[in-house]
This record gives structure tokens, sequence and C-alpha cells, in this order.
């Protein structure tokens, strides 16, 4: 059946059997109908409306549960409100982001529990920012309130042509753009996928991937329930803590359409070589998809985790990497389903604009493309030079789509709409690849491209090359670059995250360095430690913001001590028991980073993976004492030791 909005498709599958399972540990999950997402919609836009929230405003949610987003959302969708899903960070630059988000809203209201609130108010008050923080203190509604759903609310006669809700960029500017998606765009697209990867009701997913993004909320919420099939919606925590748990999950809950970026097959597998599955009865032969999407696709990854996979019945045709966006409402090419893995090495010395592709398999300057596949049901594909005029196949040039799935601008932000869609809707992705026989392969993004010595280079691909040498670790490496003014060369900056002997840096810059030369030809102009590595809250690198820090000279102490050949960054040891056993844990955690009794470990440059790694180790020896959240407030080795002793000595 063709629904008109997603409204309608839910309210017509309410009284199907169709179930959605919250699973917040591996051993505890609850199940619910879509009666009763039905029920507990209406009754949230009962609440909403109470407060004031109208047809037409805006809802931004800001939650890390993921029975509590979903039915807000589904709440907002009944009433015409329009909710602004937005991820809940961990870094300064993430939390500025609400703030940047409301202010572009014009009648906009904040949906967030007591302890997000509260974090956010302190923030706010560190950062100079209470007078933001007030107005939207006055338009915030917490889920702590909630104590009665049973009253429905006046449900909105809703259209295709409305809008559903804005997805709103994650990208490294102080700008984010908001995405429109209507009614319309999604069911358009929903459909296409449905017929692509061959869905039926008979299907069953499992998604950790955060719901605030596109691939975790349309793909693997709105898309499986639009196609009548039980889905299971796992707390991204849960992966983070104990990965091995997706799959297991999906052995037991016999899912077989499943999904992960690149990053995500990399964490699995960490700890997947350390301890395996530990003896549990793991069968994977009932998988039928892994969607492999989301950020550039890595081959040699994809192996690596077929191979560990196939004793436990996982086929190799079960990777299926896919290419979509935001602005696409998700999925622009599939491969065929039944169809193995497949990729062109290609010479990346003549991957640039307008370039024929030279394939090159084999070769020392060989840059490996996965294909995604042919353009999926009414979205059109087209590859363009930088006039925007097609190119012919097996020829690099700018990714350009169109079609009722593709969206129709930008929020309230007619430049940057006008900038990416031309008159006859066809939109600049600003990704590059090339099409062989309507085979899509995507080469890079076209803001990470670098020109040097009369040659284009990826910086994904440059980064990968760094990784080959054996002295880096895949997501603590990123190359940028800048151009001096008057000159038309790039110069390229690798940037490594590094906390330790500042004399071993030295050595490891020029071994770096000299082997991206030797394997690419490109020249390095530096090798720049950092102690954090800036990236979104889905994990992308952010290469931009990380080159407009070192032009600030956030980066020049460090820099100016290895010109001096310094012998190490000083740390200040650990004076207590506690403080000794923190230490400890933490250098398990984060590797070569060595944390001094007063580093933040924010600064570091550990992702949230690695915090709630730490969190984990130190319930596993302070069991009950210290909360995830407590890292926040306590957030040195010698905070959260007089915290933990505070807190032992109460009891």
């Amino acid at each position: 059946m063709e629904y008109q909005t997603l409204t309608e498709a839910l309210t017509k599958l309410r009284n199907s059997d169709r179930r959605i399972t919250y699973i917040a540990t591996q051993d505890r999950s609850q199940s619910i109908l879509f009666s009763d997402l039905y029920l507990r919609a209406i009754g949230i836009l009962r609440y909403l409306q109470d407060r004031g929230i109208r047809r037409g405003d805006q809802l931004v949610v800001l939650l890390n549960n993921n029975e509590r987003f979903v039915d807000v959302f589904w709440a907002c969708l009944y009433g015409g409100i329009i909710p602004v899903p937005l991820a809940v960070g961990v870094s300064d630059e993430q939390r500025f982001k609400l703030f940047r988000v409301y202010e572009k809203l014009p009648n906009a209201f904040v949906y967030t529990d007591r302890p997000i609130w509260h974090r956010l108010r302190d923030f706010a008050h560190s950062r100079g920012i209470a007078g933001v923080y007030d107005e939207i203190q006055s338009r915030c509604l917490l889920t702590d309130n909630i104590h009665d759903t049973s009253q429905p609310g006046d449900v909105a006669n809703v259209n295709r042509d409305d809008v559903a809700f804005i997805q709103y960029s994650s990208g490294s500017t102080s700008e984010p753009k908001g995405i429109v998606l209507t009614h319309g765009n999604l069911l358009a697209n929903i459909g296409d996928i449905v017929q692509a990867a061959r869905f039926t009701p008979d299907d069953t997913s499992l998604s950790w991937m955060p719901l605030t993004h596109d691939m975790g909320l349309i793909g693997f919420h709105l898309n499986m329930l639009v196609s009548q099939m039980h889905h299971c919606l796992m707390d991204t925590e849960v992966f983070i803590r104990r990965p091995l748990s997706w799959l297991q999950v999906a052995s037991s809950a016999r899912a077989n359409i499943l999904c992960s970026p690149n990053f995500g097959y990399r964490h699995f597998l960490r700890q997947f070589n350390k301890r395996q599955f530990d003896g549990a009865d793991v069968d994977l032969s009932h998988v039928r998809l892994i969607f492999n999407g989301a950020e550039p696709i890595s081959a040699s990854l994809c192996e690596e985790f077929l191979q560990a996979l196939q004793p436990y019945g996982l086929r190799r045709k079960a990777m299926f990497p896919v290419y979509g966006l935001a602005e696409a409402t998700l999925a622009v090419s599939f491969p065929d389903p039944d169809r193995d893995l497949r990729w062109q090495d290609i010479d990346r010395r003549a991957a640039g604009v307008g370039n024929p592709v030279r394939f090159a398999p084999g070769d020392a300057h060989a840059m490996r493309c996965v294909s995604v596949g042919h353009a999926i049901g009414r979205c059109r594909l087209r590859i363009a030079g930088n006039d925007q005029k097609p190119l012919p196949d097996r020829t690099v040039g700018r990714i350009l789509i169109n079609g009722p799935n593709v969206t129709t601008g930008y929020y309230l932000d007619p430049g940057a709409t006008k900038t990416a869609i031309d008159g006859e809707g066809w939109l600049d992705t600003g990704d590059l690849g090339f099409l062989e026989n309507g085979e899509l392969f995507i080469t890079g993004r076209e803001k990470d491209v670098l020109f040097i010595n009369g040659q284009n280079f990826y910086a994904h691909d440059l980064e990968a090359v760094a990784l080959q040498s054996g002295r880096l670790q895949l997501g603590k490496v990123a190359v940028g670059s800048y151009r001096d003014e008057g000159s038309d060369i790039d110069r390229v900056l690798v940037f490594v995250l590094y906390r330790g002997d500042l004399g071993d840096f030295v050595r490891l810059a020029r071994d770096v360095t000299g082997y991206i030369n030797e394997h690419t030809g490109a020249e390095v102009s530096e090798v720049v430690p950092v102690s954090r590595m800036l990236k979104t809250t889905s994990g992308k690198l952010q290469r931009f913001a990380l080159v407009k820090a070192y032009l600030a000279g956030e980066f020049d102490e460090h820099r100016a001590k290895l010109q001096q050949l310094a012998a190490a960054v000083e740390h200040e040891e650990p004076v207590t028991d506690v403080e000794r056993r923190l230490r400890d844990i933490c250098d398990q955690a984060l590797g070569e980073i060595r944390l001094g009794r007063h580093d933040n470990f924010f600064e570091t440059g550990a992702s949230s993976l690695k915090l709630i790694e730490i969190h984990e180790q130190i319930e596993d020896v302070f069991p009950g004492r210290v909360e995830l959240m407590d890292l926040f407030d306590f957030p040195t080795l010698a905070e959260l030791a007089e915290f933990l002793e505070r807190r032992a000595s109460a009891v």
C-alpha cells in the first residue's frame, strides 16, 4: 500500500502484530506493538499542546533514550509539529550546536530530560551564554514531567508536502544547515529502498545507530515501520561499551537486516580480536544484509570483518555497501542484494574532476574505490564537471542527484539552497565519483580534495596510506590542507592524536612523512600533534576545523616544542592510591595518551567510545560509585578521585 504521510502509515498499521524492541542492555529489552506507539504518541501530543506548542512550531529533541525519542517524534508528526533531532554531544562544539540551532528557528521549544538540561545549564553559565539558556528554559519541556498520556491530543490533518522533520547537518562549521524533509520525500525514498533491498514483513532489523543520524532514524526506524517489519533499536552506548553484543543480539533475535558505518566494524573487530564471543552460541547464517555506509567504505576492513565472522555463518554477500545522504532523504544507490563486494583500483594521481579514470590494479599509486551500486527507484544520478555539465562514463566528477526523494532546500536558508540546488532541481552532494556502466564508485568529498604539485589527492586516501605505515591508529589521524596567499599549491598537514614523548613524535613524524611521500608522491608540510581529534557526533573527522585551529595558532605551543626537540610533555604524577588506580584504567583504555592529575579527559582526544570504556572499567573496580555522566562533572583524575573518596566516606 502506498501512503501519503507517515502518520497515515502508522495509523493504518496500528492494529498489526508488528513490534519495536528497545534494547537497553544486552540482557534487558522491551517490546511494544505499533498500537502502543500510536497511543503513546497521541497522548504525548496532548501534553505538548497543553503547553502551547502548535502546528508548524519546531521542537528540538535532545534525548539519549531511544524509546522516549521515538514516542515524541511521532507525537510531533501527528500534531504537525516539526521535530528537530539533535545529538546530545560531549564536546563544547556539540553543545554550542543546540544554542546555534535554537536561534535559527522562529518558534522553537526544546524537549529533553532533567540530567541533560542541568548539564546544559552549567555549560551555558560557564561559557557566558546564560541569557540564551534562560530564554530556552522558558520553552523547555522535560520528559520527567510527563506522568499521564491517557488523553489523546488533537491530531492534525497533515499532507504529503508538509515538513516531517528537519535534519541539521553535523558538519564542522559554526552555521549548521537544516535539511527540510517532507512526508513525500520520506515515503518516496522508503518505497524505493523497500524495492531495491527486497524488504518484506518477514525481515527483522537491528540497529545501534543513534536516532539523530539519518541512517538510524530513517533507515532503521521509519523505513522498517512503513515496511511492516519487526525492528530492534539498540542503545548506541550498548554497542560502544560491548560491541560484541551487537551480533550476539542479532543471533538471538534472528535479525537479518543490520547496519554499521566504517568505524563500527573497526570497533567491533578490536574487541572481537581480543576475546571473540566467549563461547556464546552465535549463528549469523540467517543475516541477509549488513548495510555499510555513512562514511568512506574501506574494502580491506570489509574483508577483515567478513573473514572474522565467516566461522559463525556470515555470508560474504551480506556486506551491502551503499551511498546516501540526508539531502536524499537517505538512499541514493544500492548494489544488487545478491552480489559480492566489488571494487576498482584507480590511479590516485588522475582522480581530479574531469579526468578520465585510469584503472590501476595492483599499482603502488592505486586508490581502492568500493562500488555502491546503481541509483535506486526514482532517484536520478549524474556525474558532472565543475560547470555542472554531464561527464561521460569512467570520468571523475561531481555527484548530482534529483528526484522526489531529494530535499527542496535548507530551512530558512535561501542562500545555501541556491548554492546546492540548480534551477532544474539537481542537488550537488559535495561528493566526487565516477560511473561505470551505471555503477557508482565514490572517490571522495570535494572539500577534502588537495591539489599538490599539479595533482589531486583525497584526504581520506592519504589518511589510509598513513595508517598503512603501521605507526598510527584508525581515528587518530586526519589530513587537511591550506593555501598560502598567492599560491596555487596546498600545504598538507597531517594531524595525529598524540600526548606522549615529543622526542618520539619527531621520529614518528619523520616516518609518516616519508611513507606518504614514498607511496603517493604527496609532500607533507607538517605533522602536527593534537591532544583532541575533532569529530562530529556521528564520528566523522572535522578536517576543516583542525586546519582552522592550526591557522589560529592553537597548536603553536607543541609545534614550538617540537622545533626545539623538547624531550617530553610533563605530567604531574598521581598522589593517592585511587588516582593511581584511575590512571591505570585510563592508560589501558587510551593507549599512548598518558594522563596527568589535572589533564581533562575531554581534551585528550578520547572519543565517546573510550570514555564509556573507561567508565565501564571504573565500574568494575569501584562498583556503583560513578555514573557515566559524572565524568563530565569531574573530568580529571584528581577531581574524579576526590569525588570517589567522598562517595566512599559517605557510605
